[in-house]
């Protein structure tokens, strides 16, 4: 499948939109793979970057005697914008394109599996964050009550925990794979942070 097929309408000139907390743009409104974009091209006018994975649902307000429409697109972070299109051709494309970019279920299409950034990747992200760094004054401070255990070093006792985890000192690793065995997820006693 393309996005090409998809997108009947990639750019329409002429658009307006009201959102939360800022006044109205007029601006031209592109549709791409995975963002809807509205832009003024006006100086300290704030672009729309909205990716279509944020999209919850479309809502069709027609205008039957100006032709066109409202769309209100609700996102999933709650908020409602609203695009004001005169023609009720570009209306109905522009809606249609956004319910079916929205409703992509095959993960290789979206957004991440295309993401290119432009810039170079100095560090490895796997590797940053070390819990034992993190963690060792706290359990150098509590050592009578917590310690380290590496159990879940292959996922395969929880797989939502991480590899390297804090646990309380009184339970040795045996304990914790049974606890983990009656319990929903495989979870076992862990610190965190609610």
């Amino acid at each position: 499948m393309e996005f090409a097929d998809l997108i009947q309408t990639p750019k329409l000139d002429g658009v307006k939109m009201r959102g939360p907390f800022h006044s109205p743009v007029d601006g031209t409104l592109c549709i791409t793979g995975h963002h809807i974009i509205l832009s003024s091209r006006k100086e300290g006018v704030e672009e729309l970057w909205l990716l279509h994975r944020n999209v919850d649902a479309v809502d069709r307000k027609p205008d039957s005697q100006a032709g066109g429409g409202t769309l209100i697109i609700k996102c999933k972070d709650f908020r409602c914008i609203e695009l004001e299109i005169k023609e009720q051709r570009e209306f109905l494309n522009v809606a249609s394109s956004i319910e079916k970019l929205s409703n992509i279920v095959e993960p290789t299409l979206l957004y991440p599996f295309f993401y290119r950034p432009m810039y170079t990747i100095l560090e490895d992200g796997w590797t940053t964050f070390r819990p034992e760094t993190e963690f060792n004054k706290l359990v150098t401070a509590l050592s009578e009550e917590w310690r380290f255990s590496y159990v879940n070093k292959d996922y395969n006792v929880c797989p939502s925990y991480p590899s390297t985890v804090v646990v309380p000192k009184s339970i040795d690793d045996e304990t914790l794979i049974v606890a983990a065995s009656f319990r929903e997820g495989g979870r076992f006693p862990i610190l965190c942070y609610r």
